[in-house]
């Protein structure tokens, strides 16, 4: 709330109180869903940011404004000097999440932890089971070792979060997870099913995707998750065709309050922007963000797609990244993104406005095919 009352407070200005730093790109782990190219080794060629150039950076974001720093990766334990980059940040009084797998966690590392606490930890649970974790993973024993993890940090009570990405490998044990989570263990439980494409745009993860229906019957599944939907739109609504006509190309925060470091150094408006980004080992954080991600936001929208004249943006997760990964296309819809927030909307009694180059609006081609697809989601839904 407090972020969002401060984002607010800025209006159209541009300060970056939030960002994400991914120490590397290397992972103990070899999930097929993962958005992150080589992620298990690194980017051939390619030298990680050292301490000294990452403490660096550090020190520029603060002095640029930044308040909240993400750190993740790949594994951010994988990272001998994990310690001092962490402890550098929180010097310098960032608020510091971060993001790991819970398979290195340590009573050691937990101790650390426990006396500079972070803001907040999250880590991801692949599954409930250690067959389905495993399966998704790739790497046996992690299950075990992700739950020991866990055990570490909840024993020390650090802040602790849970959360699943889910595929077409552990759909199936959503609700095992929930119970994992919330019952056993007692903590807070998210998931995310909008799997997207890899930042070098290979397709791999979209083999594991969830089909829009999939996606919705979730949230039908789940009252509060559809209730929190309805509530974001009442609170965010879509702009209309008129407010969109040479419109930001961005409407969302990245290069205006948020940013993204990838291990080598690239600047970017977020960690799934492809394209190089601006170079932090040739030029300053204040450059970056003053010049590239400036010009950045001022690119407008140039040419009338479906999305221009949609109003149901609050439930899609398009965006020019998703549009690059997907369609190779800033500006060109994603279907599978288009498909998924109009279902929402039917499913959910979400208002649209429709306009004739849609085809899933009120009078489009598949209108009554996208009725009959959700009254078959609540027959399931309301089967015993």
């Amino acid at each position: 709330d407090f972020r969002q009352r401060l984002r607010q407070k800025l209006g159209a200005g541009r300060t970056p109180i939030s960002g994400s730093l991914e120490l590397n790109f290397r992972c103990n782990l070899r999930c097929q869903h993962c958005y992150v190219s080589h992620g298990h080794t690194g980017l051939p060629g390619k030298q990680e940011l050292s301490l000294a150039e990452i403490q660096r950076i550090i020190d520029e974001l603060v002095e640029a404004g930044c308040l909240w720093l993400l750190l993740t990766g790949g594994e951010i334990f994988l990272r001998p000097d994990f310690r001092e980059i962490y402890t550098h940040a929180k010097q310098n009084g960032l608020l510091v999440t971060l993001f790991t797998n819970g398979t290195l966690i340590t009573p050691e590392l937990a101790d650390f932890l426990a006396n500079q606490r972070p803001f907040s930890i999250e880590i991801t649970l692949y599954g409930a089971t250690r067959k389905t974790y495993e399966r998704v993973t790739g790497t046996p024993g992690s299950f075990g070792q992700c739950l020991r993890g866990i055990g570490h940090l909840r024993d020390r009570g650090l802040p602790l979060k849970l959360k699943a990405t889910l595929s077409t490998l552990n759909r199936h044990e959503i609700e095992a997870m929930k119970r994992l989570a919330e019952s056993d263990l007692g903590l807070p439980f998210r998931f995310d099913a909008l799997l997207n494409a890899r930042c070098d745009r290979s397709p791999g993860p979209l083999d594991v995707r969830l089909s829009p229906e999939e996606v919705v019957q979730l949230d039908l599944a789940d009252p509060e998750r559809a209730e929190a939907l309805r509530d974001f739109v009442r609170r965010r609504p879509g702009r209309g065709a008129g407010d969109k006509k040479r419109a930001s190309l961005y409407p969302c925060g990245g290069g205006a309050h948020s940013f993204a470091i990838d291990p080598y150094g690239r600047l970017r408006a977020c960690a799934i922007s492809p394209g190089e980004g601006f170079d932090l080992r040739r030029g300053s954080f204040q450059e970056g963000w003053g010049r590239f991600l400036a010009r950045l936001r001022e690119r407008k929208i140039d040419r009338d797609t479906k999305c221009l004249m949609c109003t149901l943006q609050e439930v899609c997760g398009m965006c020019p990244a998703n549009g690059e990964l997907e369609c190779g296309d800033s500006q060109q819809p994603v279907d599978f993104l288009c498909r998924v927030a109009h279902l929402r909307a039917y499913a959910l009694g979400i208002p649209m406005a429709p306009h004739g180059d849609c085809e899933y609006c009120p009078g489009g081609r598949s209108h009554a095919e996208m009725v009959q697809t959700v009254e078959r989601l609540e027959e399931r839904r309301c089967a015993p």
